[in-house]
């Protein structure tokens, strides 16, 4: 099943330093491709090393793609990517014209699942990476921080949503999203990276 066709163009968020663009829709069944997410992926429970201390991550994840990826202490061995995920991995690509090899899943169960704040700025990722970021279910507040000025970008990402960082964004800026005190239908997250080896 083809699940994509042709998509409207990323429009451009302004920010200082860095690169940001926004898609509000691909063209796809959210609700579908979320429970095939939940059910297909082998999600993880894994610990990560913050100031030296390991906590467990407050969500699930998985990664799939072409070579071996380390961050926060941990290193992850890839998973082949899915026949949904090449689906997934065609439409961002059409609509962003950059090329992907693996991308981390992320499984927000509820509102008090989260992502602390950083930068996707590892080796593997060379310089100035293009990091596309998918999301499928309930909506969640995405949060960018400038490192060195007092600046902050709040973006609401939908159902299906696409949005891509690049130039100096993983350099200048990080971002998170934080839990929520009122209730949170599940989410999944797909930030599709490339991996230079």
């Amino acid at each position: 099943m083809d699940l994509f066709t042709s998509t409207a163009p990323l429009m451009p968020i302004p920010i200082d330093d860095g690169e940001l663009y926004f898609l509000e829709r691909l063209p796809l069944d959210g609700d579908a491709v979320l429970q095939r997410l939940i059910e297909e992926t082998i999600w993880r429970a894994d610990a990560i090393t913050v100031w030296g201390k390991r906590h467990l991550q407050p969500r699930l994840t998985a990664w799939h793609g072409a070579a071996r990826y380390r961050y926060s202490g941990m290193v992850l061995d890839p998973l082949p990517l899915t026949p949904l995920q090449l689906e997934i991995k065609h439409a961002v690509e059409l609509a962003s014209g950059h090329q992907f090899n693996s991308v981390l899943l992320n499984y927000y169960r509820g509102q008090n699942d989260s992502i602390g704040f950083h930068s996707d700025d590892e080796r593997e990722l060379g310089q100035n990476p293009v990091i596309a970021s998918v999301s499928f279910g309930a909506p969640r507040t995405f949060i960018l921080k400038h490192k060195y000025l007092p600046k902050t970008v709040k973006l609401f990402l939908g159902n299906g949503s696409l949005l891509l960082m690049s130039g100096k964004t993983q350099a200048n800026w990080q971002h998170g999203i934080n839990k929520e005190r009122r209730y949170c239908a599940p989410r999944v997250n797909l930030t599709f990276r490339k991996i230079v080896t």
